[in-house]
């Protein structure tokens, strides 16, 4: 039958075990783990994007038992349990789909009717402003964690923001609002004012974020792209290198590796 969650459960809490547990995981708080939650989930979203199905499998088992981690160590403050974090789960999931659960419950069904997606979008908008009034959060931006990768922050508050009818009506705007802060940006290099140039930088990655979004492109998605198809060229520079004894010390080695690049471009690398 194999192990069940149960089973995970309980091995969790041998390892936390005071006696005869691991101490690495006793040592462990929840902001200890913080960043093997961050490397875990980073390593799932890359095995989903190299389409490895064995992997996908192998990491999602790692984030859940990030899951469990916290859940133990909230069990042992007696703050919540693991059984806890599944019903607000479920809970929360049966209020944002209406047109699913018609009823609010679990076993509630809708006709076969397809429900209208602009119809469910304004639901679900108007769910969530509900909950965020809840928490005492008025603002349409404030549950967006400050943890997130910022391409992806940004991309979350520009949506809230258009949500709200904040936003160009045109890309070619947003094409012109991006040159206009690379403009800013190049005023701001000539005056040599570090602060100044950063907060223009930082303003063309956002406009920047605002064309993949307008696009119809996940900025973070789309980066991550880039940055595997540099590192494709590059090792292919190097490899060149190698063969031909290009040295990088060389006085010419900077015009040879830009001849190799080419060459990894021209070759669809």
């Amino acid at each position: 039958m194999g192990y069940s969650i149960t089973d995970l459960q309980y091995l969790m809490s041998r390892l936390r075990d005071p006696e005869t547990g691991c101490p690495w995981d006793l040592k462990q708080t929840p902001k200890s783990v913080i960043p093997y939650t961050l490397e875990e989930v980073y390593e799932l979203v890359d095995a989903i994007e190299q389409d490895d199905p064995a992997q996908v499998r192998q990491e999602l088992g790692d984030v859940l038992f990030q899951v469990i981690f916290y859940s133990q160590l909230a069990s042992e403050q007696d703050t919540f349990r693991f059984s806890d974090v599944v019903n607000d789960i479920v809970e929360k999931l049966v209020r944002r789909h209406p047109h699913v659960f018609p009823d609010g419950t679990l076993e509630s069904r809708r006709d076969v009717t397809a429900p209208d997606e602009a119809d469910i979008k304004a639901r679900w908008e108007d769910i969530k402003k509900k909950e965020r009034a809840q928490k005492s959060q008025y603002s349409v931006l404030d549950d967006i964690p400050l943890a997130l990768p910022a391409l992806t922050r940004a991309t979350k508050l520009q949506k809230r923001a258009a949500g709200m009818g904040f936003d160009w009506t045109e890309l070619k705007e947003v094409v012109c609002a991006l040159r206009e802060e690379l403009l800013e940006l190049e005023e701001a290099i000539h005056t040599g004012e570090r602060t100044s140039i950063a907060d223009e930088m930082g303003d063309v990655l956002f406009s920047a974020v605002n064309l993949s979004r307008h696009l119809g492109l996940d900025a973070e998605t789309t980066a991550r792209h880039a940055c595997a198809k540099f590192e494709r060229r590059f090792k292919f520079v190097e490899q060149r290198c190698t063969d031909m004894n290009v040295s990088e010390k060389s006085e010419d080695a900077t015009r040879q590796m830009a001849l190799f690049w080419n060459e990894a471009k021209a070759t669809g690398l």
